[in-house]
């Protein structure tokens, strides 16, 4: 039955259980959708309608037009059903993502096509009622008003060893908030963000988590017919800046407020006083931390919209992402930012900007909690904010002395003093960052072998600037190696630091020209390249070498090709 045919009579189909087995079995522990506000305009899960029907049929008096077509919603979520799609396949799935929901990755493929009717939502899992979340945010800069969840939907949460998940499916269909989009995602971009999220797990950033990835032969239009796929991906919370802007914007404080609670409650249960200032204080913190390792691991996020931004400091939401290939600070990798506004230097700025904007809807609350005047709540927030500053640079500072082999007693003057004129020389001649960070691993054994020089020519070899004046360059880069980091890494006093170092700086990086050639061979029909890819990109990526049986790989970690310098991407997906 068509959608038209359904609209018009009032209904819904519903999907078909999926087969109980071992990867398709959780416990649902859904107090999202019980304890807060959500859609006032279906009040009732479209699964629980089902269940109280005497029919077997999967159809429900449920319109479909309130569960897939854009419209202002009052509340915090809406009810969400996912869609058949033709022929999933299940191309990947992370073993370590399904651990942490206390399932694993061998049942996948032990149940492969029940794995992939359930996790592309054309099953649904027992216990779950699917929502969407609804929330607002700034886009570049500007209030945008109500967004939400156009094409993700939550299955529900689930609690493992102590810790809460909330799993969701990407691309499984549209719901209220799909504006004038499909809901639906293509492979290209699934890929990509399925393996981003693993990879920055393996480089120690805080983020989401992948679970599994599927494929499938539904024909998605963007610039040209694609192909769709469906990420699952789990976070403790999916909550965002933008869920609190949202009711704020509207002057629901109540839904500012119960939300705010429902976080705390869940997320940081160790707060019990002046609540409200301390959760805007652990996201200042959490979101300092974060985009610290993302300067350090050379991240470029690309749409820093306080939609994307997680209350909880993990990185979310992988779109237009890359990793630096030449260092670049004014590098831009989503090419509708035409301003810059996400540069990989600015990113710092954005964030705290982006607190900003979260500390508004908060203000509210502690000025009512405090008993505080609108002074006082204003000094309190202005100083919650201003820790950000500090607590970035202590981050960053920490993160960058290990991947320069200081792991001993820090000095102040580290960052100043040693890592940021490396980091300059690097800019001056758009040296390949990944590889510079590599190669520094290097130089402690290079230095006491007398062998700085031919380091330098490596580094020399794997710049892009061509009107650097090299000769002048590689003396300079020399003295750096012979008068700074040398009698700096000298203080340390450590053996075997390079091989210390090896494991700070990753050797295979996700890249964009390397998540392109990974699309391609998909494309080409070598499906199980995603997968051997998801191991070297977690369980591989500070190692020297690609292992065996990934052989092709090993180019991944070599120069950037000629096609892929630069590459950008755009936010269509």
């Amino acid at each position: 039955m068509s959608h038209a045919t359904n609209s018009q009579f009032g209904r819904t189909v519903l999907r078909p259980l999926a087969k109980a087995t071992e990867c398709t079995t959780l416990e649902w522990a859904n107090t999202f959708t019980r304890e807060l506000p959500g859609d006032a305009a279906l009040e009732e899960a479209p699964y629980a309608v089902l269940e109280k029907q005497e029919s077997d049929e999967l159809t429900v008096d449920v319109p479909e037009v309130l569960l897939r077509a854009s419209r202002e919603v009052r509340g915090l979520w809406s009810w969400a059903v996912s869609e058949q799609h033709e022929n999933p396949q299940l191309i990947s799935v992370s073993p370590s993502g399904a651990q942490l929901i206390g399932l694993s990755a061998s049942a996948f493929w032990q149940n492969a096509d029940i794995a992939a009717m359930a996790w592309s939502g054309s099953t649904r899992l027992a216990g779950s009622n699917m929502w969407a979340h609804n929330y607002g945010g700034h886009q570049f800069g500007i209030w945008a008003g109500q967004l939400g969840d156009g094409r993700a939907m939550s299955l529900g949460e689930t609690v493992h060893n102590n810790i809460r998940w909330e799993v969701q499916l990407k691309g499984a269909g549209p719901t209220p908030y799909v504006r004038m989009a499909d809901g639906y995602a293509v492979r290209r971009s699934s890929i990509r963000e399925y393996l981003a999220a693993e990879h920055m797990h393996a480089l120690n950033v805080p983020t989401a988590r992948s679970l599994s990835l599927v494929f499938t032969d539904r024909v998605v239009v963007r610039e040209e017919r694609e192909l769709g796929a469906v990420v699952a991906r789990i976070a403790p919370s999916w909550v965002r800046f933008g869920s609190f802007e949202l009711p704020a914007s509207r002057a629901d404080h109540a839904t500012t407020q119960k939300l705010a609670d429902y976080v705390i409650r869940y997320h940081y249960p160790d707060i019990t006083h002046n609540p409200y200032i301390q959760l805007l204080e652990r996201a200042v913190t959490n979101t300092a931390r974060m985009v610290a390792r993302w300067q350090c691991v050379g991240f470029c996020h690309g749409v820093m919209n306080t939609d994307n931004m997680s209350i909880l400091g993990l990185t979310i939401d992988y779109g237009p992402f890359a990793f630096l290939d030449a260092y670049d600070p004014d590098f831009v990798c989503n090419h509708s930012d035409y301003s810059g506004r996400y540069a990989f230097n600015e990113q710092p700025r954005v964030a705290l900007w982006n607190l900003t904007r979260l500390a508004a809807p908060l203000a509210a609350l502690i000025n009512r909690s405090t008993d505080s005047s609108e002074s006082e709540t204003v000094n309190v927030i202005t100083d919650a904010l201003n820790a950000f500053g500090p607590q970035f640079s202590a981050e960053y500072a920490r993160v960058m002395r290990r991947k320069f082999g200081l792991f001993g007693e820090a000095r102040d003057d580290d960052v100043d003093a040693v890592v940021q004129p490396f980091l300059d020389l690097l800019a001056e001649a758009g040296t390949d960052y990944t590889y510079a960070m590599r190669t520094l691993c290097s130089v402690p054994e290079a230095l006491s072998s007398n062998t700085v020089d031919a380091v330098v020519d490596g580094l020399a070899l794997r710049s892009q600037n061509i009107a650097c004046d090299v000769t002048a360059w590689k003396r300079r880069m020399s003295e750096y190696f012979t008068t700074v980091y040398g009698p700096r890494l000298k203080m340390e006093n450590a053996d075997d630091v390079g091989a210390m170092m090896k494991r700070e700086n990753p050797n295979f990086v996700l890249r964009n020209w390397v998540a392109q050639d990974i699309i391609e061979r998909a494309d080409k029909g070598d499906h199980a390249w995603v997968d051997q890819m998801l191991k070297l990109l977690t369980d591989h990526a500070f190692d020297d070498h690609a292992p065996m049986g990934m052989e092709d790989a090993e180019k991944y970690a070599g120069p950037v090709p000629s096609w892929g310098e630069g590459l950008q991407c755009s936010c269509s997906s």
